[in-house]
Parts: structure tokens; C-alpha cells; sequence
């Protein structure tokens, strides 16, 4: 092998990030006829709303968490590809209002095309974000692949009392966003080798941002639900919340944060296949305006690797909990929307 020769790592793959994610509507085919799980009465958190971990309660105060998340690589530098990819797999934790203690490295590579070095970095990538976060890379499985895969399962645990689920929204509660959109379109621009150097350090900032808010955020009363929004985008995601808690949910457009060049990327076409698949799987839940202009949509049902957290609280403590979110470290966090009696998601232009 020549180990000179420059090796884009996105290239190796089919597709990156969650990206990669079964469509929602291939996945719920695929779990339809599994065993139920009601005979688990520890089992707190299963697979019953699509919610971010499985939770397991150890006694009358304490849980719990166990997650996994391993994806292809959506960019080319090694190191960055296992940190966007650890962040994202401790996220499920924070999305639970837990937090991590243990991870267990996912690892399957193509040994005939990629060289240990680079190996060895994306392994460095994903430790140097569980050091971050306190935690120990304990062991792990890996084996020879066509493609590479990276991730992690982790072990969090959380008081019974903090626990977040997506499926704990009430009418009246308002919704913040605590990160930006556009990670997908991004991640389709750079493999088209289009993404500026500037655009570049956006994106890996906001990827390897670690959600540890969540863990503070469950520890709030005022804090009703929390889901992270990854692979099925802003609706896919949002509709989970809003299915899962039995309400329906408004989302003002104008009020979404960005990624700053995601809205100009949209509109020039670069947006993923999953953008797509995300829309037929649940685009009949969701209602958008009339002249709402396709690229608009892509934004929404832009697969997001590592994003940020959908909160639902008490309308009465939005504003000191955003202003809480933002002095922790997350200036892009917004009130997006509200939470209703009705059903389904609703956009506003």
C-alpha cells in the first residue's frame, strides 16, 4: 500500500455520518413484529417511542443508560471522522438528561485500503472526546470491513427523577433548538469538494460540540422532554417528540438557527439521499406552507450527525433556560416553536 498517496476517507464509503441511518419508515418495518418488552418492569425505556437510549432502573432512585452509534466517516481527516463520531454516539446519553461513564469502541475497517496511522487517528479522535467528557474508552470490538465504521456504545447513568424522555411534552411548552441546522448539507458539499475552509471549522465545531446540557437540563423541573436531533432531521425527530407524547407541535421557520452557509448550500442543490428518504417516510405527519420552497424542506429533513438537543419546558422558564443554554457554551441555541393539543408537526413560514 502506498501510504503516501492522500486517501479521502469519505470517499470509502457509500454514505457518512447519520446519513447512513435506515430511513424511519424501514426501520419501523423492520422492528414491527419484535418481541415485546412489557414483562421488563425495570426496563424503563425501551424501543416503544423511538427514544435516544434504553434506560434500566437499578433501584427506586437510580438508572441506568445504554446507547450505540457507529456511522461511515463524513469527512476526510481521520482524527476528526472519530471525534465527530464519539461525539455523537455520548450525545444519546445527555439526550436522556444522563451522564456517560464508560465507552466500548465499534471499529470496522477496511484493512487492504487504509494504513494504520490513520487507524490509529480515527481511535485517537474518538478517545480525545471521551476524555472531554470524563470518560474511559474501556474496550471494544473490531473487525475487517468493506467501509469504515467508527463509533461507540456507552454506559451513562442518571437519577430516576432526571430522567428526559422524547415522550414527555405538554401543551403550553415551548421548544428550543441548542444547535445549529445544516450538517447534512454541509457534509454533501464537502464530498463534492465545495465547502470553504471557513465553512469547515463550522461544521467540526458544532459535530464535536459534546450535549452535556442535557445532563443540567434533566436535572430542571421545568424540563419536559428532550430528544437529540440526528439522522431523521428536524421533523423526523420532532414528530417523534410529538407522536411519542400524544400533542402536536409548531415550528416557526424564521426562527431555526443555521449553520451560515447552510441556506445558500441548500438552495444550490447540496443536499444528502437521506434528505429525501427522511421526507417519504413521514412527510404525510407533517404540514408545511403552500409556498414553501423545496430547499426549505431539505433543511428540515436534513440528517444531522451529532446535532443539537429539541427541549420542550415550561413556557414560563423558556427564556431563563435559553439564557442558561447559551452562557453554558451553545450561542446558537433558539426558541423555535411551541408545543400544542393538536397532532403532527406543523412548519411556519
Amino acid at each position: 500500500m502506498d501510504t503516501n498517496a492522500p486517501i479521502r476517507l469519505s470517499t470509502l464509503a457509500h454514505g457518512g455520518g447519520c446519513g447512513c441511518k435506515l430511513a424511519p419508515a424501514v426501520l419501523q418495518d423492520l422492528l414491527a413484529d419484535q418481541p415485546a418488552m412489557q414483562s421488563f418492569k425495570q426496563l424503563l425505556v425501551g424501543t416503544e417511542t423511538g427514544d435516544d437510549a434504553a434506560v434500566w432502573q437499578l433501584d427506586d432512585d437510580n438508572c441506568v443508560i445504554a446507547t450505540t452509534d457507529f456511522f461511515m466517516p463524513m469527512v476526510d481527516d481521520p482524527f476528526d471522522f472519530g471525534r465527530i463520531a464519539a461525539t455523537n454516539a455520548i450525545s444519546d446519553v445527555y439526550a436522556m438528561g444522563g451522564t456517560p461513564i464508560l465507552a466500548l469502541a465499534i471499529l470496522g475497517m477496511p484493512l487492504d485500503k487504509l494504513p494504520a496511522e490513520m487507524i490509529r487517528a480515527i481511535l485517537k479522535g474518538g478517545a480525545s472526546i471521551c476524555a472531554e467528557a470524563g470518560i474511559p474508552v474501556a474496550g471494544g470490538h473490531s473487525i475487517d470491513a468493506p467501509e469504515p465504521i467508527y463509533g461507540l456504545a456507552v454506559i451513562g447513568t442518571c437519577k430516576r427523577a432526571n430522567l428526559r424522555r422524547n415522550s414527555g411534552a405538554v401543551p403550553g411548552d415551548a421548544l428550543i433548538l441548542t444547535k445549529p441546522l445544516g450538517v447534512g448539507i454541509y457534509s454533501a458539499a464537502f464530498k463534492k469538494e465545495r465547502l470553504g475552509s471557513d465553512a469547515y471549522g463550522e461544521l467540526i465545531a458544532s459535530v464535536t460540540l459534546l450535549n452535556r446540557i442535557g445532563a443540567d437540563l434533566g436535572g430542571d423541573p421545568a424540563v419536559h422532554a428532550i430528544t437529540d436531533v440526528t439522522g431523521f432531521g428536524l421533523l423526523g425527530h420532532g414528530l417523534e417528540m410529538a407522536r411519542g407524547s400524544g400533542v402536536g407541535m409548531t415550528l416557526h421557520y424564521d426562527a431555526l438557527p443555521f449553520l451560515k452557509e447552510a441556506e445558500a448550500l441548500a438552495e444550490q442543490g447540496f443536499v444528502t439521499g437521506a434528505s429525501n428518504r427522511n421526507w417519504a417516510s413521514y412527510g404525510d405527519g407533517i404540514r408545511l406552507p403552500d409556498d414553501l420552497p423545496s430547499w426549505k424542506r431539505h433543511l428540515l429533513t436534513d440528517p444531522q450527525t451529532s446535532g443539537g438537543l429539541l427541549v420542550a419546558c415550561d413556557h414560563r422558564r423558556a427564556e431563563a433556560l435559553l439564557q442558561s443554554i447559551h452562557a453554558a457554551g451553545y450561542p446558537a441555541a433558539a426558541l423555535v416553536g411551541r408545543v400544542d393539543s393538536g397532532s403532527g408537526l406543523t412548519i411556519l413560514a
